[in-house]
């Protein structure tokens, strides 16, 4: 097998492994020191930002950042109920066959025992090297494990910890941030800190020489302690800057890792970047939202059940609502990345396993329409389509005449994107050579059909197997 180079024209030889392409649906565990206020996403960034709802939450719960920082609510993590094979338990019998765990965020703050940075899960906090945990319990289950990088863009997103408040009691007094002590945790970036506007990011990803270093060593060490079979970065290719060097070179690192010890790549590198000259050397990974059709190539949706970490106030997606996004971006040749928030001890809450277990009940009847497939000529049927719009996912308004198909080994499963009240469904999508030998219900069994010129007409039962998507099995 032919080892990559570090360049555009290599990688580009780059072909998504058949593990990806018949998983179709992943968990992911989006957890960290951010979870402990349980007070929603980007914390460890608003806090440091004057005005905004977790900046008023965190002085009014732990303090003054000059006095309470992001440094001390990383100490306060302690993950003290994490129990990771209980928790993939739970995951695999939801119908998740891959995971994935977030080595970092944003934060700088390492979830493994890390040599390139001493603020990390077994130093400060928890005392665990969470992702070992993690991936112990993905071994015992078999399921391909991954990791999320989110450190290339945290040299710019990091800036707000270098400020000061602008009004008030404590006009003027610096944030921890800019505590010599700590310069390494929350980085030498202040060339980026806006005073006039201190949550706009106008450098997005742009670090320096010395910080493109201290990336490149990171990700090293990711590859070399986990061997991953998929590695996310949480933007598009690292650096453009610097003409994507430090992200070519470790594409290459990652796939050649994969090589040596597989014979053949079987790894998966996703970023964010639609640019297809770019997403090309990997896998396009789309965050909250989707693609309108049938993709030549695999690709990735990344979403969550709620915000990204734990929020005591959000509301959760409902289990019908998951399943019609995975069945809508599997049509087109996609994958579902779905995150479970954890609380700050590594619990998750009621609401989250009921999800887990009703997707349980949807995977034991509609799994085999899921996994192993690949497009049918048509991703669909009908004139509902799901709102692509940049981080938007509302519920899409189905009627029965809408349908989503998979195949596999000559099999045509369409799903029944809401279930017909005359219990008639009406396919009509086949070619009139495509001549129809069996119809089935997966969790009910064979069904009384008609075909005339192409159009197939099913009897359904009055009880579906399930009150989520119900899916035909289509034999030829």
């Amino acid at each position: 097998m032919a080892v990559f180079e570090a360049s555009f024209e290599s990688l580009r030889n780059y072909s998504c492994p058949d593990w990806f392409r018949d998983a179709k649906f992943g968990i992911w565990s989006h957890w960290g020191p951010q979870s402990v206020p349980m007070c929603g996403d980007w914390y460890a960034r608003n806090m440091y930002i004057q005005g905004t709802e977790q900046y008023n939450y965190h002085i009014r719960h732990y303090g003054h950042p000059s006095k309470f920082g992001y440094k001390d609510i990383c100490k306060l993590w302690k993950a003290e109920n994490f129990d990771p094979f209980e928790l993939m338990a739970l995951y695999h019998k939801a119908g998740a066959r891959y995971f994935v765990a977030q080595a970092m965020h944003h934060d700088n703050f390492f979830n493994y025992d890390s040599k390139v940075n001493s603020f990390n899960s077994v130093n400060v906090g928890p005392g665990k090297d969470i992702c070992s945990m993690w991936k112990e319990a993905a071994d015992e289950f078999k399921m391909p494990f991954g990791l999320t990088e989110h450190l290339g863009a945290s040299f710019s997103w990091w800036a707000p910890n270098k400020g000061a408040d602008s009004y008030g009691p404590y006009k003027g007094i610096p944030y921890d941030g800019n505590d010599p002590e700590y310069a390494a945790f929350y980085h030498a970036n202040h060339e980026h800190y806006n005073p006039g506007d201190p949550g706009k990011i106008t450098k997005w990803l742009t670090g320096n020489k010395k910080y493109h270093q201290y990336w490149l060593a990171t990700m090293k060490e990711l590859i070399d302690k986990f061997h991953p079979m998929l590695l996310y970065s949480d933007s598009g290719l690292p650096f453009e800057e610097e003409g994507y060097e430090p992200g070519l070179e470790i594409a290459s690192y990652f796939y050649n890792d994969s090589i040596a010890r597989y014979g053949s790549n079987q790894a998966v590198y996703t970023q964010k970047c639609k640019d297809e000259a770019i997403y090309r050397i990997g896998v396009l990974d789309i965050e909250k939202s989707q693609l309108p059709g049938i993709q030549e190539r695999p690709w990735q949706t990344d979403t969550c059940i709620g915000n990204w970490f734990y929020d005591a106030k959000q509301t959760y997606k409902r289990p019908d609502h998951i399943i019609e996004m995975l069945v809508d971006i599997v049509s087109k040749n996609g994958t579902m990345l779905l995150n479970i928030l954890q609380r700050p001890d590594g619990s998750i809450d009621d609401e989250a396993r009921y999800i887990l277990e009703e997707l349980a009940k949807w995977f034991a009847i509609c799994g085999e329409a899921i996994y192993g497939t690949r497009p049918f000529r048509v991703f669909g049927e009908g004139d509902t389509r799901v709102l692509i719009q940049g981080f938007r996912e509302d519920r899409t308004d189905w009627n029965s005449s809408d349908y989503r198909f998979t195949s596999k080994n000559g099999v045509l499963y369409a799903f029944i994107m809401r279930t017909p009240e005359s219990r008639v469904a009406v396919v009509k999508s086949l070619l009139p050579d495509e001549q129809v030998g069996k119809v089935s219900l997966l969790g009910y069994g064979p069904v009384e059909f008609a075909q005339n010129y192409g159009v197939l007409t099913i009897k359904l039962p009055e009880q579906m197997p399930t009150e989520y998507t119900n899916c035909l099995k289509i034999e030829f």
